[in-house]
C-alpha cells in the first residue's frame, strides 16, 4: 500500500467514520486508560525502598535512577502493548496501522529536524547567552561534556530516559487514546497534557521529605511553578505530535528543552540569575545553566542584545510554527482561520 493511500486510510479510519458510526473508544474510556497510564507510569516509584527516596536517600541517588529506569521501561513496553492491542481490536485496524498511530513508524528526518530548528529559533535567547555571550560554541562544536554529562545518571535520565519514556507515554499512548476516541484535535492539544502536568505532582511529596526546612508554601509553588511550564510544553509537544506524527521529533525536543533549561526572563547577563521560584532547580532542572561556569560576560549590549534575540525568536517561533511542522505523515491535518492562528478541526 503506498504511504498517502496508507495515511488516508489511518485518517479514515479514526477520524473521518460515518457519524452515527461510534468511535473505537468512548471519550470517557479514553480519559480513564490516560489517567491508568499516568498512575502506572508514577506509581511504582513508591511500591519499593529502592525507587522511593528518603530523608537520607535522594531520588538524584545513582541506585535509585537506575531502578527508576528499569521500572519505567517495564511501564512503556505495556502502555505500549496495551494501547497496539486496543488499536487493532477497537478501530480494526492492522498492526503497522496501530504502529502508525503510535508514532513509531515511519521516522522522516525532515520531521525531526524542523521539529527542532522550530524550539532552537524559540530558544534563540538562551542559545546566545551560552554560546555567544559565554562563549560556549567551540565546545559545543567539539562535544565537550556531552560525554561526561551522558555518562552521569543525572544526565543520562534528564537528556535520554526521561525524555524517551515521558513521551511514549504522554505522547504515544495517551494521545493514542484519544484519538481512537476521536476527540477533537485543539481538545487533545489543550486536555492532554494535563496529564503530564499532574504527573510532576509527586515530587511535591518528594521534596517535602528532602527539603523538610523548607516551609511548605514555598515548596507548593515550586510544585505549582513546575506545573505550569511542564503544561506549557505539553501544549507544544501534543501539536508536534499531531502534525507531525513523529515519537521521535518530540522526544529530541523533549531532551532539548531540559538541556535549555527555563530561558531568563530578567536580570543582566553577568548577573547569574535562573527562571523560577528559588529551590526550583533539581531534576528537570538540570542542565547547561546548572553545569557552565559564568564566564566574564558584562556590559549592558550583551544584555540589551540578549533580549533583542530572545523577542526575536519568540516572534519567529510564531510565525514559523505552522510552515515548520507540516508534514505529510501527520496524525490529524488542522486548518487556520484567517483571522486567528487556531487549531479548528480532523480533515
Amino acid at each position: 500500500m503506498a504511504p498517502i493511500e496508507f495515511l488516508e486510510r489511518l485518517r479514515s479510519l479514526y477520524f473521518q467514520g460515518p457519524r452515527e458510526d461510534p468511535p473505537p473508544l468512548s471519550s470517557t474510556a479514553a480519559a480513564i486508560l490516560s489517567i491508568l497510564a499516568t498512575l502506572g507510569y508514577v506509581a511504582p516509584f513508591y511500591l519499593s525502598k529502592s525507587t522511593r527516596p528518603s530523608p537520607t536517600l535522594s531520588r538524584d541517588a545513582p541506585s535509585v535512577i537506575r531502578s527508576r529506569i528499569r521500572i519505567v521501561t517495564l511501564t512503556c513496553i505495556l502502555n505500549t502493548v496495551g494501547a497496539l492491542v486496543i488499536a487493532v481490536k477497537k478501530a480494526d485496524t492492522t498492526i503497522s496501522e496501530a504502529v502508525r498511530l503510535l508514532g513509531y513508524w515511519p521516522i522522516d528526518l525532515g520531521d525531526v529536524v524542523r521539529s527542532l530548528l522550530l524550539v532552537m529559533i524559540l530558544f534563540s535567547g538562551p542559545l546566545f547567552e551560552s554560546g555567544i555571550a559565554d562563549g560556549d560554541w567551540k565546545a559545543w562544536i567539539r562535544g565537550q561534556g556531552l560525554r561526561e554529562t551522558l555518562q552521569s545518571w543525572i544526565g543520562f535520565r534528564n537528556f535520554v530516559a526521561g525524555p524517551v519514556t515521558e513521551e511514549i507515554i504522554f505522547r504515544s499512548v495517551i494521545i493514542s487514546f484519544h484519538v481512537l476516541a476521536r476527540i477533537s484535535p485543539e481538545r487533545i492539544v489543550a486536555v492532554s497534557p494535563l496529564y503530564f502536568g499532574i504527573a510532576h505532582g509527586h515530587h511535591f511529596y518528594e521534596f517535602r521529605i528532602t527539603h523538610p526546612e523548607t516551609p511548605v508554601s514555598a515548596a507548593l509553588f515550586r510544585s505549582i511553578f513546575q506545573f505550569g511550564y511542564t503544561t506549557v510544553f505539553g501544549w507544544l509537544a501534543a501539536f508536534l505530535y499531531l502534525r507531525t506524527g513523529s515519537l521521535p521529533a518530540v522526544i529530541l525536543v523533549h531532551s532539548f528543552c531540559n538541556w535549555c533549561g527555563l530561558p531568563r526572563l530578567w536580570g543582566r547577563l553577568d548577573a547569574d540569575v535562573v527562571a523560577g521560584p528559588p529551590l526550583l532547580r533539581d531534576k528537570e532542572d538540570f542542565s547547561r545553566t546548572t553545569i557552565r561556569e559564568v564566564s566574564g560576560r558584562s556590559g549592558i549590549k550583551w544584555t540589551v542584545a540578549y533580549y533583542v534575540i530572545l523577542v526575536c525568536g519568540a516572534i519567529g517561533f510564531f510565525y514559523l510554527l505552522w510552515p515548520l511542522t507540516k508534514s505529510p505523515h501527520a496524525l490529524a491535518e488542522f486548518s487556520q482561520d484567517s483571522s486567528e492562528t487556531t487549531i479548528l478541526s480532523f480533515r
